[in-house]
């Protein structure tokens, strides 16, 4: 009887949703093409559905099953959900200061070479943890840095590396990789970009010690807010699993009692002998898991995330190739040797061109056609980094640049065909306006 209900309760998510759809018709000028968007189906709701039917509202078997299938998908062993990939990142670099790493711990006052045009939860962790970030400067075109830049930046203080893959286009990542490998430094990517971009022919986040990626509704997947840390380090993984689910000694499934039977035989720091497993604290950890039902839409999604993916190098290319030629704009191009899954268009405008960026976005905004800076620009610029502890390495310039020029538009698969030339000749249009005379 019951399941019957349930399928009752189904047919009509299935009816509503159909009720509350349309085919969307583009006008342009007035239908607004956003930067970003979850791109969401029938599919997902009655994923969203069934989970809220079955009252699995904490984290549990759905979630342990995406992480399963979301870390074979990137080729590597271990996926531990949170419910951010700001959190994903808080944990990453949490993780690399458990005692269990000894003399590699980071500690307070190590450096980590990260960029300077970037997101701020990509430095943020680094100073939370009494770290001390080190900005190098990127290249214009691709947005990150180069193997070049990275070793100007090392120091005896040195310890790690954490940079993203600005916009789904991979930093030269195997280079940096081996150069980590080198100097004995962790290299953390922040991937949340970027799934799904290879660099070599390989993913992007199965380079680094960690990986991190986000599950916020404008990024290549959604479970409406999630992210992720990932690796192939399984005594990292055990780290990140325990700071993430309170900083506890157990193992233990939400649910589950006595897995590794000696639950009341154990002997830890000064607690009585005996002291109850599942209240061993081994870490200062944090709450930062996410729900099942969360991770049912996350299933869903990622059964579509392959379409998604050529849906996002489609409406790059197709912006691309209509915008090549223009005068006064720098268009983006892929790091070499690598296929991104593409983020964003990054445009920059450049300093000899007879406009301004706030010209050419106010007047791409009043057609309807929304923009994004480039995240924070020159982090060091913005009031909560500029009294906080870092290093910079040179001028940091194409970072300034980026700061006063760039700006990017959508590519992500909400965006139709004819959405992305109505971009590509409106661009056109106002450049051929403010030509020279």
């Amino acid at each position: 009887m019951a399941d019957q209900v349930k399928q009752i309760l189904i047919e009509h998510v299935r009816k509503l949703h159909h009720e509350r759809t349309t085919a969307p018709v583009f006008v342009p000028g007035v239908t607004p093409i956003q930067t970003s968007g979850a791109v969401l189906d029938e599919d997902d709701r009655v994923a969203l559905a069934e989970q809220a039917i079955e009252m699995r509202i904490a984290s549990g078997a759905t979630a342990l099953r995406f992480e399963r299938l979301f870390a074979k998908t990137l080729g590597l062993r271990k996926a531990h959900l949170t419910n951010s990939g700001s959190s994903a990142n808080l944990l990453a670099v949490a993780a690399l200061t458990a005692p269990e790493l000894e003399d590699r711990r980071l500690r307070p006052g190590d450096e980590v070479i990260t960029v300077a045009a970037s997101f701020p939860t990509t430095v943020n962790p680094i100073l939370q943890h009494g770290l001390v970030p080190v900005f190098v400067d990127v290249e214009l075109g691709t947005y990150n840095t180069t193997l070049e830049r990275v070793e100007a930046a090392l120091t005896p203080r040195t310890r790690a590396i954490m940079m993203a893959h600005t916009l789904g286009n991979p930093f030269p990542v195997a280079e940096i990789a081996r150069f980590a490998e080198e100097h004995d430094l962790f290299l953390v990517e922040d991937n949340c970009d970027a799934v799904c971009s290879t660099y070599q022919g390989r993913n992007t986040g199965t380079f680094g010690d960690l990986a991190t990626v986000s599950f916020y509704p404008a990024h290549h997947i959604t479970m409406g807010e999630g992210g992720c840390v990932l690796t192939d380090n399984l005594a990292l993984a055990r780290v990140v699993e325990s700071m993430r689910d309170w900083g506890r000694d157990c193992w233990c499934e939400p649910g589950e009692d006595n897995r590794c039977l000696r639950r009341f035989s154990h002997d830890m720091g000064a607690l009585p002998s005996g002291y109850d497993h599942k209240y061993i604290f081994s870490h200062v950890g944090y709450n930062l898991k996410t729900t099942d039902i969360q991770a049912g839409l996350g299933l869903s999604q990622l059964r579509k995330l392959p379409d998604f993916v050529e849906a996002r190098r489609r409406n790059w290319r197709r912006l691309r190739e209509g915008l090549d030629g223009v005068p006064g704009l720098l268009l983006p191009r892929a790091t070499p040797g690598s296929d991104p899954s593409w983020f964003g268009f990054v445009v920059t405008v450049l300093p000899e061109a007879p406009f301004t960026r706030r010209e050419l976005v106010d007047f791409l905004e009043s057609r309807r056609i929304a923009t994004r800076l480039l995240f924070a620009g020159n982090l060091t610029r913005q009031p909560a980094y500029r009294d906080a502890p870092h290093v910079k390495v040179g001028d940091l310039a194409n970072s300034d640049l980026i700061t006063e020029r760039t700006f990017w538009v959508g590519v992500y698969p909400g965006i139709t065909a004819e959405m992305t030339d109505y971009m590509v000749g409106s661009i056109r249009e106002f450049v051929a306006g403010r030509g020279r005379p």
